[in-house]
């Protein structure tokens, strides 16, 4: 998708872009401040493979203060970014043969690393009417003997969708019978939420020694190019992860993680107009493609992106172009209405495509106006 955007605007055509996973915000002054002052103050050394414990005990005041975990210096690793963080995880816990629960729809690396370590990667489905999210029967019926990890990822990319305490609490007393079974919770879209305040897997008391928490700063604080990520696990986890991590990379952007320091320790409040925008979208976007015949659109409750169900185009002809699924149908909003967006084939969702609202109001109304018109 992303090689067929470039092909198409550098033939002159205006594309606009729902496809990207990152804010459309500049990082907040006050960070950019703090990597200033580690210039200055000459951080350009290697640093510690597993972080810098300012960093880390920093990283553990977050935990302590947004999710109720109590994880020391050492049980967190800092890595190059949340996806290194999964990597790490993966690699040290994961033997050949091993199988990983993936609800779908899951961010597209879960798969491509269970792969990595010759693991098996197993879907659970979800769909739109549930609000993408799964029961602890499905849940339950997925365990096998093999069954070595789950992965939770809330608020969801792609569907926005937020587990709530509840929900997760009920998954977490099928987890309770099968003791060697990991869960990964991946956190990064935690202060983008609009209605429903994420909970942590591992705050649920019987899940804390074998859950990983992993989060990082890319999405909340318009980092994406600082490569910060992170995780708390038990100890004996973060430093089979040190171990894999020094060999790989080392330590990560010395000056990134000074910046980090402020900003993990920062308020929520610091980043609230972002969030507050976000919504603001998400409410546009929603009612917008509600609009459209043959879209199937719920409320996400959190991140930056609509996952709607586009399944009543499938088999149609529209345009003299045949419609057979999803890839089918984003490519042909990208080539007849200009509009870039992720087919949800992608995310273990055939029957969807992922639109990201990180974009202005301008071009979120134009893009779906196209749409409407291509689909009309």
């Amino acid at each position: 998708m992303a090689a067929k955007t470039r092909e198409l605007r550098a033939e002159g055509k205006d594309i606009i872009g729902l496809s990207l996973g990152e804010p459309d915000f500049n990082t907040p002054d006050f960070i950019k401040d703090a990597a200033i002052e580690a210039i200055n103050q000459n951080y350009n050394s290697y640093s510690p493979v597993d972080g810098y414990v300012e960093l880390k005990e920093a990283i553990c005041v977050k935990f302590k203060r947004d999710n109720v975990l109590e994880y020391k210096p050492s049980q967190v690793v800092v890595s190059t970014g949340a996806k290194q963080s999964i990597a790490n995880v993966m690699q040290v816990l994961l033997n050949p043969g091993d199988e990983v629960l993936l609800p779908a729809p899951y961010w597209v690396s879960y798969s491509a690393l269970a792969i990595l370590c010759e693991a098996k990667y197993i879907e659970i489905p979800s769909s739109i009417e549930d609000d993408f999210k799964i029961t602890p029967a499905q849940l339950e019926a997925a365990i096998t003997p093999k069954t070595k990890m789950v992965f939770f990822n809330s608020p969801n990319n792609p569907s926005g969708t937020i587990y709530s305490e509840a929900e997760y609490r009920a998954l977490a007393v099928v987890l309770e019978k099968y003791p060697k079974i990991f869960i990964l919770s991946d956190e990064i879209y935690e202060h983008i939420n609009y209605e429903t305040k994420p909970f942590s897997f591992a705050a649920i008391e019987s899940m804390y020694e074998r859950t990983i928490t992993v989060n990082g700063l890319a999405k909340a604080f318009a980092m994406t190019g600082w490569r910060i990520g992170y995780i708390g696990a038990a100890e004996w986890i973060a430093k089979a992860c040190t171990k894999m991590q020094g060999q790989i990379t080392s330590g990560a952007n010395c000056i990134a993680q000074r910046a980090a320091i402020t900003a993990v320790l920062a308020p929520v409040s610091k980043i609230q107009y972002m969030v507050d925008e976000f919504k603001t979208r998400r409410d546009i976007v929603v009612g917008l493609l509600r609009e459209i015949e043959g879209f199937k659109v719920n409320v996400p409750e959190g991140a930056f992106y609509v996952f709607p169900d586009i399944s009543y185009f499938f088999g149609k002809t529209v345009n003299g172009v045949k419609i057979e699924n999803a890839n089918d149908f984003a490519f042909y909003l990208l080539e007849k209405a200009g509009v870039a967006t992720v087919t949800g084939d992608a995310f273990g969702a055939p029957s969807c495509i992922r639109m990201s609202y990180a974009a202005s109001e301008s071009q979120i109304r134009e893009a779906i106006k196209r749409i409407k018109e291509a689909l009309d």
